[in-house]
């Protein structure tokens, strides 16, 4: 029988690293923010903005889809649409340090980039504040 690596055609990279960290990736906190909004548009915007921040994003499209995600996720904080903020807040279990989590109302499309960040590090600002008292 001839070595696996004798078969392919290009060369063996399975030593290389695939997939997870990478060495090249830089260690430090990733809040995960929960994107919950029935418009594709505006969860699509959001994501984008987010994600360029170096914010982890996990969008949904209804109440539903972020109930079943949260057993195995735990955000750090909840974007809504108005509508649902009451809605989302009943459901929500304690957040990691055992007090409840930020939930925001999801701006309006036509909100500032800036703006929406802002208010993002405000409430997780508060969270690690309240932490500290602890």
């Amino acid at each position: 029988m001839t070595e696996s690596s004798d078969k392919r055609g290009a060369a063996d990279r399975r030593r290389q690293p695939r997939g997870g960290r990478r060495p090249a990736d830089r260690s430090g906190y990733t809040p995960l923010v929960f994107v919950i909004d029935p418009r594709p548009s505006a969860r699509e915007a959001c994501e984008a903005i987010l994600a360029k921040l170096r914010f982890a994003v996990a969008p949904f499209d209804s109440l539903d889809q972020a109930k079943r995600a949260l057993n195995g996720l735990k955000p750090d904080i909840v974007l809504v649409v108005t509508e649902h903020l009451e809605e989302i807040r009943r459901m929500l279990p304690p957040g990691r340090d055992g007090r409840s989590l930020p939930v925001l109302p999801l701006p309006d499309i036509e909100v500032s980039p800036v703006t929406l960040v802002e208010e993002i590090r405000r409430a997780l600002r508060a969270g690690a504040i309240e932490r500290s008292d602890v």
